[in-house]
């Protein structure tokens, strides 16, 4: 009821009242008004929901699993974060900071590699015939196979055939870098295995003894084809049928490889690959077989120089300028290897520890000693340039075989976001997996929203899982992202609901 002593005021505009009238063009503008308002209160419920649903597939792994999950934008907007700040076992995931800082930190990377060849030399020493010195330069690729085209052994002792026809020790130098052969966490049964090979600034043959196992007569033990480096406790047996399972087992430090399990007649042969604990004396030996091939009389020893680790290789001790190394000696003949560029794509593609572990050291070479601790000081410098919070990340290795690293996913998201704007981001991301396509994650992805278009890093150590890097959304923008499963209870789907997460992200952008 209106007062007899007021004039009424005009009636707000309601759902219910009429509207008053405008002027031309006014309804459009207060349409837009409305829809803009109805959009950006839908936004944040369909986020909501879609991070409802991750949460959900993730749960649907079974319990015990411990997930975290960042995906953002180009700009930094975060879509999705489950634990983000949580610190998670990377497994190699860590290879993607270890490339990323050979990228960053070596020169030349895209030209032959003229600092890492191994190289040859001769040295006397109180009359007689001289050693030959077999020197490491840090190079991984270096290849003592019959069919090799490019950095071969056998060039190396042509060399020496050309000089002399008598030599006395055959010497493996990998004193370049300290003798750290495996990084701190590592587990000791990977270290029989070629995941857990050990790390030498004299690598050869990607510090693998190959073993070819052949099914002989029912109930007896397969034939073996290797080189002698070796010695076998052959206990596997040939049986009538059913599938190989070979399993070889060797304490650290022993030549000694036991090898038990089954082969089925008729199976085709089986390809075993086993580590190396002292790469240096492993190519020296080889070194002396190929020698010998050529007529050249060997009269002493296969013998190896290592550097030990001293105080001065831990740039936490080290005060003042790194130490000078000593000068080097003129080789007889040295190799020149390709581009850093390839063997850092080999790296990532196919997620191979070993030169992950030389690329480290290589890369703490530049300002320090060529050691492990060097070399994370490096990747640590990187990490702050780049905007990481300390808390987001601790590393032991370079390969991500240590159970001591540590990777939190907002950390790692904000690091893709840094390295995407380097001068060489471009070249490190081409180097990462192709969902369906290639690499470590050729038969993930394919047949869903991602296939050839998520470039990512595997990771797998230890009931853990890991995955990061780009992908192309549905509507075609760029997502930054970075998932992280520990603790997988055996049985459990954690990598197939870390991938139907992911899905599920592009789809939904």
């Amino acid at each position: 009821m209106l007062s007899l002593r007021k004039r009424p005021s005009p009636p707000k505009p309601s759902a219910w009242a009429p509207p008053l009238p405008r002027k031309a063009g006014e309804g459009f503008v207060r349409l837009a008004v409305v829809l803009g308002l109805a959009l950006a209160a839908a936004a944040p419920a369909a986020a909501q929901d879609l991070q409802q649903r991750v949460e959900a597939r993730l749960k649907a792994a079974g319990t015990g699993t411990r997930f975290g999950l960042v995906v953002a934008t180009e700009d930094g907007g975060e879509i999705v974060a489950i634990a983000p700040d949580s610190r998670f076992i990377p497994a190699s995931n860590t290879k993607m900071f270890t490339t990323a800082a050979a990228f960053a930190t070596l020169a030349g990377v895209d030209g032959p590699d003229g600092e890492g060849g191994a190289s040859v030399r001769l040295e006397t020493r109180g009359g007689g015939a001289p050693d030959v010195v077999l020197e490491g330069r840090g190079d991984a690729r270096l290849s003592s196979r019959p069919d090799c085209l490019q950095d071969c052994l056998a060039a190396l002792a042509d060399a020496i055939a050309a000089k002399t026809r008598v030599v006395r020790d055959v010497v493996g130098d990998d004193s370049l870098f300290p003798d750290q052969r495996w990084g701190p966490g590592m587990s000791w049964n990977n270290i029989p295995t070629r995941s857990g090979t050990a790390t030498s600034a004299l690598s050869l043959d990607d510090n693998e003894l190959h073993v070819r196992a052949l099914p002989a007569a029912l109930g007896k033990p397969p034939s073996l084809d290797l080189l002698p480096y070796y010695t076998i406790d052959n206990r596997a047996v040939t049986v009538a049928a059913g599938p190989t399972e070979l399993e070889f087992d060797r304490l650290p430090g022993s030549r000694s490889i036991r090898l038990t399990g089954t082969i089925a007649a008729g199976a085709e042969p089986e390809l075993l690959r086993l580590g190396i604990d002292d790469p240096a004396d492993y190519a020296a030996w080889r070194l002396r077989a190929l020698l010998e091939e050529r007529g050249i009389r060997v009269v002493g020893e296969v013998s190896v120089r290592h550097r030990a680790l001293r105080p001065a290789d831990d740039p936490a001790v080290r005060k003042g300028a790194p130490p000078a190394h000593p000068p080097r000696a003129k080789p007889l003949a040295q190799l020149t290897p390709g581009p850093l560029a390839a063997d850092i794509v080999l790296t990532n593609k196919v997620s191979q520890n070993l030169h992950a572990e030389l690329l480290l050291r290589r890369v703490g070479l530049q300002d320090g000693t060529g050691s492990i601790a060097d070399g994370l000081a490096a990747v640590r410098g990187m990490l702050e340039r780049a905007g990481v919070p300390r808390s987001g990340y601790d590393f032991s290795d370079g390969s991500g075989m240590s159970s001591y690293n540590r990777v939190a996913p907002r950390g790692m998201v904000i690091f893709l976001r840094w390295a995407a704007a380097q001068p060489w981001g471009a070249a490190w991301r081409a180097s990462l997996p192709v969902g369906g396509v290639d690499g470590t994650l050729a038969r993930r992805f394919g047949g869903t929203a991602l296939e050839k278009r998520i470039f990512a890093k595997t990771g797998t150590l230890n009931a853990s899982s890991a995955l990061s890097g780009y992908m192309t959304a549905r509507s075609g923008r760029t997502l930054l992202f970075s998932v992280y499963a520990n603790d997988i209870p055996e049985g459990a789907a954690a990598t197939a609901a870390m991938d139907a997460a992911l899905v599920m992200v592009a789809e939904a952008n």
